[in-house]
């Protein structure tokens, strides 16, 4: 079983999923996808979580693409000076400030707020709920992934942008799905 989280079911855009795939909309926000996750994780049958969903991006050029997510930091985590920008406070390893998945991809920064300028932590793309998934799965040990469509710049013209584009990556993470053999039967 393949438990999919995403964050509003609009982003699936009524797409078909693979048998042996289940779904769960968490909501918009950290607290959100950690009380979501949670309830995943505490399936039985819960052997892979996959988060797909928007994201707007730093970088022109994934604009309208699908991206795969390789490393996860929190950009409203600000408890200076008792830890770096991003670090929760008095954590060590490697959930404290930014989770590698490993592999290529982009570097993406969740917080709770909807982007519209640079945030000051580095990061080419920007969601509101991954860095909570990303770390409960860590910590239960279970895979985790992260996919994201590129719907906006995160800049004044987000929201429109966003509302225009939410859709719009449903259909290529659906082929994505459907070509890997490690999520077949």
């Amino acid at each position: 079983m393949i438990d999919l989280i995403v964050a509003l079911e609009i982003e699936l855009a009524d797409i078909a999923l693979p048998d042996g795939t289940r779904v769960t909309c968490c909501g918009i926000g950290k607290v959100n996808a950690a009380l979501a996750v949670a309830g995943v994780l505490a399936r039985p049958d819960c052997r892979r979580v996959i988060n797909y969903g928007t994201a707007g991006s730093l970088v022109p050029a994934l604009a309208g693409q699908l991206v795969r997510v390789a490393r996860i930091v929190q950009r409203d985590m600000d408890a200076r000076p008792l830890a770096p920008l991003g670090a929760t406070p008095f954590e060590d390893g490697p959930v404290a400030g930014e989770i590698n998945l490993g592999g290529k991809g982009v570097r993406l920064s969740t917080g709770d707020n909807f982007v519209t300028s640079p945030p000051e932590v580095p990061s080419d793309i920007v969601d509101m709920e991954a860095y909570a998934l990303a770390k409960a799965c860590h910590r239960a040990g279970i895979p985790f992934e992260c996919h994201k469509f590129v719907t906006d710049l995160a800049n004044e013209n987000a929201t429109a942008n966003w509302r225009a584009n939410v859709a719009k990556g449903a259909a290529l993470f659906l082929d994505l799905l459907n070509s890997r053999d490690d999520l077949r039967g």
